[in-house]
């Protein structure tokens, strides 16, 4: 689209800055037409350069699936997989604009594993565009991704019946998805639905009404685009600002800089700092072109208080009348996104805005069957399966429901070894426990405790293999540390099994929830001033570094007794190997359930090498420093 040959350049830029902007994402199944109507989209509105088109008719005649006619998928489809296969992967984000709006659209990938891209892209979206196939009606993917929308606070849905030339047209059949879509949309709180009978492909009923469905009385596709009218979140909320930098340019200045996501703020007004709670008043608003009066939701800006203030960057500047709430136990929808399940207990980054903290999941109340919306029953979450969950954090942080405010609502999980993006969720309320628990002052700490008992309390952390021999050293190491006068305990797995953790099976997230449990015993224990020696298989590197992070720098010591698989299965008295290889014994550690052997332990003890009592010795004189 040119610029009109009487228009100057500044008036130009004026009239486009002036539009409102409409995000929005295209989404459905696969090989429904998403990328092929976005690029139609792009070709009709003239938005292609001429070695654009270029590219694209040379990229048709190599990759494309029209018998040498332009494919239009080719033009959003980035990567060279993607025009490989004929399918998308990544989100692919295009901006494009009509004399009435500018657009950003994120062309979504259809296939179920790549449903954590959707998930990206529904993320900042207004409205969604979900294609369906006019010959297949409504598909598995297309209720997930509906869900997936409908989760992300998207309410406005615009279903596009794609390739109706392969129907003839039919109206019928578009009215039949039609009420089925509307049925679906209804379950999930989705309330505003236009559906428009459209060929991608064709061009027909895109950007023009299509003379061939002379029984369609709407607009095209692009009208809707143009004209729906998207509702701005309403001002409910006081200021807030997550601080996403903390600007020092030199020692007279001092600014907190970050977006405004919701209300106003001007000098003079009095803010609260959370989570941490201290309050103070707004001096100075700066922003790059100077000093402004007054900012609102959408500006980038700099504060300055009136108070010197401890902030750091994830604190969130808010309304002192009229703050957010803080707390760290949550109620969360929560769509996970990794090949390996969630296990509730385990220990996750949980990134909000600028702040990263400490979490675990520690309920899953149930899991969501995306055909029927129906809640199950679940102790783990699968790749792509989307479940509501209770959160506990290491510490409070500032957050409003998702439902009110998407930048302090929304959240992902990150995997602490890996650094990878396992889930991403929406903050629902915080759980009412998380107000009414307080930490009671004691006036007999550790150290007291510790004095009195004449030692530095400890836990010694036995891991192996079943038959490893792990308990057996740790209990010689009990005896000779007994006989010197300390004082210790011993939790062995078998034993607690049949008290605390009796009601714990084998499987990978009851594994999980038995480390917990007597990592938080043994965090007692240590606190009551005693040695306490564990010993368990506890196979998860998560689970152990997890039980590490309980206590003080120092008081952990991992043992890793290093015994062969052979060697354990050869010392096998209680015959647990062979029934595990017979099948007897499902999820069996070293069998048919994985080891993760430690990295970096303290003491690496080689079982198979050195008779226990030799080992014990060790573990007494690297640890303790005894002889």
């Amino acid at each position: 689209m040119g610029r009109e040959p009487n228009l100057s350049v500044d008036d130009y830029l004026a009239r486009h800055e002036s539009k409102d902007l409409l995000r929005f994402i295209t989404c459905g199944s696969v090989d429904d037409g998403k990328s092929t109507l976005l690029g139609r989209l792009l070709y009709d509105t003239k938005l292609l350069f001429d070695d654009q088109l270029a590219a694209l008719e040379g990229d048709s005649r190599r990759h494309g699936t029209q018998n040498g006619e332009l494919d239009f998928a080719l033009l959003v489809d980035g990567l060279s997989a993607e025009r490989e296969q004929g399918i998308t992967i990544d989100v692919a984000y295009r901006f494009f604009t009509t004399e009435r709006r500018k657009f950003i659209v994120a062309d979504c990938p259809g296939h179920e594993q790549y449903t954590r891209n959707m998930a990206t892209g529904a993320s900042t979206a207004d409205l969604a565009v979900v294609l369906v196939d006019a010959r297949k009606g409504l598909l598995t993917q297309t209720r997930r991704h509906t869900y997936i929308a409908a989760l992300l606070g998207i309410r406005h849905v615009l279903l596009a019946v794609n390739k109706m030339d392969l129907v003839g047209y039919d109206e019928a059949t578009f009215r039949a998805i039609e009420a089925d879509y509307a049925v679906l949309a209804q379950s999930m709180g989705i309330a505003q639905v236009t559906a428009i009978p459209v060929s991608a492909l064709r061009g027909e009923n895109v950007s023009t009404r299509a003379a061939t469905m002379p029984w369609c009385d709407g607009p095209s596709l692009l009208e809707h685009l143009e004209t729906v009218a998207i509702e701005p979140p309403a001002q409910t909320l006081g200021f807030r600002l997550p601080v996403q930098w903390v600007c020092r340019p030199d020692q007279n200045f001092r600014g907190y800089a970050g977006p405004v996501v919701a209300g106003s703020i001007a000098p003079g007004d009095e803010v609260v700092i959370l989570p941490g709670g201290a309050r103070s008043r707004v001096a100075r608003i700066v922003t790059a072109d100077g000093d402004r009066k007054q900012a609102n939701v959408g500006d980038a800006i700099s504060l300055t208080l009136e108070d010197e203030r401890d902030i750091s960057r994830g604190d969130v500047i808010a309304a002192a009348h009229n703050p957010p709430q803080v707390a760290d136990q949550f109620a969360a929808h929560l769509l996970w996104m990794d090949e390996s399940a969630l296990l509730p207990g385990r220990g996750y980054w949980l990134k909000l805005g600028a702040r990263t903290v400490g979490a675990q999941v520690t309920e899953i109340k149930h899991k969501i069957d995306v055909n029927t919306q129906e809640e199950l029953a679940a102790k783990r979450l699968e790749l792509n399966e989307v479940g509501y969950c209770n959160l506990g954090l290491d510490q409070p942080i500032a957050f409003e429901s998702y439902a009110n405010c998407r930048e302090l609502g929304a959240f992902i999980l990150i995997d602490r070894q890996t650094n990878a993006t396992v889930g991403a969720g929406t903050l629902d309320f915080a759980l009412r426990r998380a107000d009414n628990i307080h930490w009671q002052h004691l006036d007999i700490d550790r150290a007291a405790r510790a004095r009195i008992k004449g030692q530095s309390p400890a836990c010694l952390w036995f891991t192996g293999l079943s038959g490893s021999g792990k308990s057996t050293v740790a209990n010689l190491v009990e005896k000779r540390l007994f006989a010197l006068g300390r004082h210790t305990y011993l939790l062995d797995g078998d034993n607690v099994r049949h008290g605390l953790n009796r009601d714990l099976g084998f499987t990978d997230e009851d594994r999980v929830e038995n480390i917990r449990r007597v990592a938080e015993v043994a965090k007692l224990m240590v606190d009551a001033g005693l040695i306490v020696l564990v010993s368990f298989i506890s196979p998860f590197r998560e689970e152990r570094r997890m039980a590490r992070e309980l206590f003080l720098p120092g008081e952990f010591h991992e043992v890793f007794v290093d015994t062969p698989l052979a060697v354990c299965e050869a010392r096998d008295v209680k015959g647990l190997y062979a029934k595990a290889r017979a099948g007897g014994i499902k999820n069996f550690t070293g069998i048919d359930s994985p080891y993760e052997a430690p990295e970096v332990p303290e003491v690496h003890l080689h079982g198979g090498e050195e008779a226990p009592e030799q080992l014990a010795e060790r573990v007494i004189r690297e640890l303790l420093g005894e002889h």
